[in-house]
């Protein structure tokens, strides 16, 4: 029975990855992000959602109103509607993304808020905290 639920992790773990279509942590230079000296959190979805899906959004903007407010901006995009498909296309997104934006350095933590914010919203925002702070 253990090995069962070891297994049943693992294929839901990957699937997440999968569906999500996660993209590694990376620096990229952008004339238009460069330019930009405030740090932005985007989160891209599409319009339908599952329960963890919706507390990555929840969780990544409390955290952001909470301890940042007018120093870092969270803004959620639907990737199906065209304003989010605009704005994914300019930040290279191509699928659900929690992406950390300033000037030209990008940091995706798609997977640790897929893997934490509905379970363990304290880690998931100790893990913002630290890939935000040494930003601004």
């Amino acid at each position: 029975m253990k090995s069962l639920n070891i297994i049943l992790s693992l294929i839901f773990f990957v699937g997440l990855n999968i569906s999500c279509n996660a993209q590694p942590e990376k620096k990229t230079r952008n004339s238009d992000l460069a330019a930009a000296e405030s740090v932005e959190v985007f989160y891209f979805h599409n319009t339908r959602r599952c329960v963890t899906c919706q507390a990555v959004e929840t969780e990544s903007k409390d955290l952001v109103e909470e301890l940042y407010r007018d120093k870092v901006t969270f803004l959620a995009y639907n990737l199906e509607e065209q304003d989010g498909k605009s704005k994914a296309g300019e930040l290279g997104v191509s699928g659900q993304t929690l992406l950390i934006v300033s000037g030209e350095t990008r940091i995706n933590v798609t997977n640790e808020g897929f893997l934490n914010a509905r379970t363990n919203p304290e880690k998931f925002k100790q893990i913002m905290k630290e890939k935000i702070d040494p930003l601004l």
